[in-house]
């Protein structure tokens, strides 16, 4: 069973300036401090999605070691 602490909801108002605050408590639990660089990835039917950069740039890491390990030969 997954910890309730693992977890975190939250509204947030828009401001005039298309700006939003990420909670404390979100701030706090993914260690986002300021100045930190978030990444913002939306699509129409999934919604929107923030995540740290550090975590988007080791996902493509281990993209790119991956495919260099087993490279994808194209069809001819």
């Amino acid at each position: 069973m997954s910890d309730p602490n693992d977890r975190f909801a939250a509204t947030v108002k828009v401001g005039s300036k298309g700006q939003i605050v990420i909670p404390q408590a979100a701030r706090v639990m993914f260690n986002i401090k300021p100045g930190d660089i978030l990444l913002l990835m939306a699509d129409p039917d999934r919604g929107i999605a923030i995540v740290r950069n550090e975590v988007f740039r080791q996902f493509l890491d281990s993209v790119s070691q991956a495919q260099a390990e087993n490279p994808i030969e194209p069809e001819s």
